[in-house]
Order: C-alpha cells, then sequence, then structure tokens
C-alpha cells in the first residue's frame, strides 16, 4: 500500500478545476509476467495516463496473484485494503491498470460502494482519446471504439445513454433518442440495440474515411515522391521533429497522446530529394484492441508507408522496452516489412556517457538527434534519403497492354517518373520497390 503526496507546496489549489482524485490498483499476474515492463513502471506510465486524462493520482495498491479473482479480480481481503484507503484518501475514482471484465466491473463497482467509479486501463486511455480528437475522423474513431467497449459493459442500473459528460469516470457518447419498446422489452435491451445502430452507423461512416484516405494515397503515389512515417511511442517526440522539420505547427505537449490526427507535409532534404512525412498516432503498451481496430483508417498511413523512423525515447528509462512495444504494435498492424529508420530523440537530456553507453546497444544506423535543439538532424536527413530512395530500383520497363496488373503494380507500389504509350506496349522508366522487381523481369530495357 503507498500514498503519494503531490500537494508538496503551498499554494492554493483552485477548487472549481481540482480534479478527480484517484486510486491506483496494480497486479502482477505470474502467468502474465512482461520482464520487459515491471508492476512499478507500468503504474508509473498509468500515473502520466491519468494526469494527462485530468485525474490527481493520491495512491495506489498492488497485489501479486497467480490468476485474478473470478468475481472481483483482486482478492478479498486486498478489496477491504483498496476500500479503506480510498476513504481515507477520499478517492472516488478506483484506476485498475488492467482491462477488466464487464463482470469485474459490475461487482467491483458493488463492493466498493459509496459511490466509486471503477475505471480499467482501457476506459482511461479512450478517454484521453476522446479529449484529444480534434477532426471529424478522430472524433468518428474514438466514438466508434467507445461504443464497443461499453456494448458488453451495460447493465440494468445504466441511467441512460443520452447523457453527455465529462471527465475521464464518466465519458458517454450521445446516442440521440431512444425510439418506443417492443412488447415487454426492456430499458436495457433499447439501449443495447441503439448501441448496436450506432455502431454500424459509425463504421460506415468510418469506411467512407477510409475511402477518402484511399483516394488521397494515390493521389500522393501519382507524384512520385516516397512516403515515410513516424512511428514510435506515444511522447517520444514525433510532432516535435515534424515541426522541427517542417513548421508544420503541430501542438505539441509533454503529455501522453497529445496529438491524434496524422499530419502530412513535404520536405525537401538537402540532397535535393522530396519526401512526404507523416506524424502517426504514438503506441503504448496495452493499447486497446478495440481502439485498434477504429483507428484502422489512420494506421494504414504506416502500413502503405515506404520508410518508418521509429522515434524512441533515449531519455526513457524503459527506452529499449518501449521500442520492442512498438516493433511488436508494428507486426500486429501489418508493418513489420517496411524498412525501418530508428532514431534516438531527446539526446539533450543525456549526459555524454549516457549517450555513448546509448551508441553502443542501439541498432546499426540508428541517428541520434534532438528535435527540440536541431542536433543531429542533418545526419537524419541523410539517413532519410538513404532509407526512403535506396530501398527503391530504377528500372525501365515495355509492359505489354495485356499486362494491366503490372502496369497498376507500378503505379501504386512505384513511382513512375515517365510513361509512353508506344505501338509495342507501356514504356514506363521509374523506382520499383526491390522486392518486386521479379514481377518486372521479363520487361525490362
Amino acid at each position: 500500500m503507498k500514498t503519494i503526496d503531490k500537494n508538496t507546496t503551498n499554494e492554493p489549489i483552485n477548487t472549481e478545476a481540482a480534479p478527480e482524485a484517484a486510486l491506483m490498483v496494480g497486479v502482477q499476474l505470474r502467468s502474465e509476467t512482461d520482464p520487459r515492463f515491471t508492476l512499478d513502471d507500468s503504474l508509473r506510465e498509468l500515473e502520466l495516463l491519468a494526469e494527462t486524462a485530468g485525474l490527481e493520482v493520491v495512491g495506489e495498491v498492488t497485489q501479486n496473484l497467480p490468476n485474478p479473482n473470478s468475481r472481483t479480480y483482486v482478492g478479498s481481503g486486498k478489496l477491504e485494503e483498496i476500500k479503506l484507503m480510498a476513504d481515507e484518501l477520499d478517492a472516488k475514482v478506483i484506476l485498475f491498470d488492467e482491462e477488466l471484465s464487464p463482470r469485474h466491473q459490475r461487482e467491483l463497482e458493488k463492493e466498493l460502494g459509496n459511490g466509486k467509479k471503477v475505471i480499467d486501463r482501457t476506459a482511461l486511455i479512450l478517454d484521453i482519446f476522446a479529449q484529444h480528437a480534434s477532426t471529424r475522423e478522430g472524433m468518428l474513431q474514438v466514438e466508434l471504439a467507445q461504443y464497443r467497449y461499453r456494448l458488453p459493459r451495460l447493465t440494468g442500473a445504466w441511467t441512460h445513454l443520452a447523457r453527455q459528460t465529462g471527465g475521464a469516470a464518466g465519458r458517454t457518447g450521445s446516442v440521440g433518442g431512444v425510439g418506443l419498446r417492443g412488447p415487454g422489452e426492456t430499458q436495457l435491451e433499447v439501449d443495447r440495440r441503439e448501441i448496436k445502430k450506432k455502431i454500424v452507423k459509425l463504421e460506415d461512416e468510418l469506411d467512407k474515411v477510409r475511402e477518402h484516405r484511399n483516394r488521397h494515397r494515390q493521389q500522393r503515389r501519382k507524384s512520385n515522391i516516397p512516403v515515410v512515417a513516424l512511428v514510435g511511442y506515444t511522447n517520444a517526440g514525433k510532432s516535435t521533429l515534424l515541426n522541427r522539420l517542417t513548421k508544420a505547427g503541430i501542438y505539441v505537449a509533454d503529455q501522453l497522446f497529445a496529438t491524434l490526427d496524422p499530419t502530412t507535409r513535404q520536405l525537401e532534404l538537402p540532397s535535393g530529394e522530396t519526401i512526404l512525412l507523416t506524424d502517426t498516432v504514438g503506441f503504448i503498451q496495452k493499447l486497446p484492441t478495440d481502439l485498434v481496430a477504429a483507428f484502422r483508417a489512420t494506421l494504414e498511413e504506416i502500413v502503405e508507408a515506404d520508410l518508418l523512423i521509429h522515434m524512441v525515447d533515449a531519455s526513457h528509462k524503459s527506452a529499449q522496452s518501449q521500442r520492442l512495444t512498438v516493433l511488436e504494435t508494428l507486426e500486429e498492424i501489418g508493418a513489420a516489412e517496411i524498412p525501418i529508420l530508428t532514431v534516438y530523440n531527446k539526446i539533450d537530456l543525456l549526459t555524454s556517457e549516457e549517450i555513448e553507453e546509448l551508441h553502443q546497444i542501439a541498432e546499426p544506423n540508428s541517428v541520434f538527434i534532438s528535435a527540440l535543439t536541431g542536433e543531429g538532424l542533418t545526419d537524419l536527413a541523410e539517413a532519410i534519403a538513404v532509407g526512403s530512395y535506396q530501398t527503391f530500383v530504377r528500372v525501365k520497363v515495355i509492359l505489354p497492354y495485356t499486362e494491366g496488373r503490372l502496369v497498376s503494380m507500378m503505379h501504386e507500389k512505384g513511382h513512375v517518373k515517365d510513361i509512353q504509350h508506344l505501338e509495342e506496349g507501356i514504356l514506363i522508366d521509374g523506382m520499383l520497390p526491390r522486392q518486386l522487381l521479379a514481377f518486372f523481369d521479363a520487361y525490362r530495357k
């Protein structure tokens, strides 16, 4: 049991804006031990998430278990400890560092009583995304993820869906007016039906967004400019780098998930080549699956890139663990085969000895920069030029008019510099990814 003293100054607190007090609960399951992230690492990250959502963490409770309790996740004795500590610290929010099942959440709220709200890690991340979504696309994606999360958690005690509340403990989207009930139909059944209808509607709207993004990507492909995507753990400095390189003007803050919506800017490298540089949403351990599914259209910006710049916060004590989490997420979304340039950021926060140690353990051809001060950006630009163009090979082919599939592949996957329609076929001069050369070998000049 641990109490966290946050108010170390004598400055008055603005009671109107005072955040809700939250008690964190972390459980180390023997079956899910991850050597890269200790329970304390995970709780420190949960604390940052809570602060980003507007909560104040006032204490924490931990427990080691072979398996979760089937009813209340934690054991009965630990549950009593949580209840006593929450009352002592006046914590109205109990924040679990896992995704709770609907039953766990219901039973915990019933046992804790006194109006205490049980929030799991997934709900907290969804709330942060809801607070930070600023475009229509972002809002649609977050709303869809929220409804998918809530649907199995509806209970007969659910007050009403057509309400709007703020803050980490109670954000719910409005589903509009609830229609007339059928014979013997309960409010719960009406709510479930309305949420399912809302999910279908949101999925349809996001499919249109996806089609719109696909058209934009096809247009970008026609420009024959390589696409480079910035990826990394949340708060690694991706937006800061994009702003530094392109003056994009993206909102930057020292908090998790400060920006959600992808931003693409054209960048001319010192070598004379031009690329399209895209900032993408940050990753995190235990990223909710509903959120990944909802952000499919956004994540396709990563999957369709020619080169990934993997930003790593070199100053973070779990930098290598975060790096591996990002690589695992890239594999999950189908981007593992895309060339990666690893960039260690925030070296301005390291000593010369720490930088030297980092050079010893970093992957070959890594780049070390400070997006804030500009240190190392010349090396980065050179590495981007090599990475974004070296994966392509210059080819000149004459494709028969019957090979429409290969013509489409050249436009979609390659960079067409010149095209001529001749009597014997289509003469194309351009760049192709090395792994696709075999398809064109028979037609090369």
